[in-house]
C-alpha cells in the first residue's frame, strides 16, 4: 500500500513541476501583482523573466532595498496542488513557501517583513 502512495506523491510532484514550467505567462502575471503591490513601500524591483537573458527554469523577481542590492529576496511562483500557485523564495525552491498567490496583500506584508528583518537584524 505504501508503494501506491509513493507513486502518487512522485507523480504529483511531476505534474507540479510540469505546470510550473508551462505557466511562465501566469507567474509574470502574479510577479508583476507583487511588485505593484511592494512598489509603495519603496522596495526596488528586478524582473529576471526572458529565458534567453537568464537561463532559470521559472520566471523570479529581485527584490531589495534602495540604498543597497546586497540585502533583498528573490520570489518565484510555483504551482501548487488543487490547481492554485504560490510565492516562494527562490533559493528555497517549495521549501521556502511565503503565501497563496491569492493573496498579493498578504504576500506583499510577509515579504516587506522578511526585508526589513534582514536590513535592520538587531531591531527585530
Amino acid at each position: 500500500m505504501g508503494e501506491v502512495r509513493d507513486l502518487a506523491v512522485r507523480a504529483e510532484r511531476l505534474l507540479l513541476r510540469w505546470r510550473t514550467r508551462r505557466g511562465e505567462a501566469t507567474a509574470v502575471r502574479y510577479l508583476d501583482e507583487l511588485s505593484i503591490a511592494l512598489e509603495p513601500q519603496g522596495w526596488r524591483f528586478k524582473k529576471l523573466y526572458r529565458r534567453e537573458e537568464f537561463p532559470v527554469p521559472v520566471p523570479l523577481l529581485w527584490i531589495h532595498a534602495r540604498a543597497t542590492k546586497d540585502v533583498g529576496i528573490v520570489v518565484s511562483v510555483l504551482a501548487t496542488s488543487g490547481g492554485t500557485w504560490s510565492y516562494h523564495e527562490a533559493q528555497w525552491g517549495r521549501n521556502g513557501y511565503l503565501c497563496l498567490c491569492g493573496n498579493v496583500e498578504g504576500a506583499a506584508a510577509q515579504i516587506d517583513r522578511v526585508l526589513k528583518r534582514r536590513l535592520f537584524p538587531s531591531g527585530w
